[in-house]
């Protein structure tokens, strides 16, 4: 279940949150995440984006982190760019078809 972000709760993520703990927000497929600290620099929190899947749990192990709105612009930038369209289709042209792993919505659950 999401939680209610807040300046609040960040810093409480921040100072007790376990290192790598994934927070899911109210925003599908958008988490944060607490970065572990190293010698050169302290803890901080990152924004996680991961597609979900029907049950709201990330398709993906690791999403692409963020940890700037800087950063966020400088995606942006990239992802709106009209010829990365066209190298995905030309990429999926040449690839091989791989089928689906993944259980279908509703697959393994039963309904009461």
């Amino acid at each position: 279940m999401p939680v209610e972000l807040s300046d609040e709760k960040l810093s409480d993520l921040l100072a007790t949150g376990k290192d790598w703990g994934r927070t899911k927000t109210s925003v599908p497929g958008v988490f944060v995440v607490k970065l572990p600290g190293s010698r050169t620099s302290p803890s901080r929190l990152a924004v996680e984006i991961n597609p979900v899947d029907a049950t709201g749990n990330p398709t993906k192990r690791r999403g692409l982190f963020l940890r700037s709105a800087g950063e966020l612009e400088l995606f942006r930038g990239i992802l709106s760019e009209e010829r990365l369209l066209k190298l995905f289709e030309m990429v999926d042209a040449v690839n091989p078809k791989v089928e689906s792993k993944g259980r279908e919505a509703g697959e393994g659950v039963i309904e009461i």
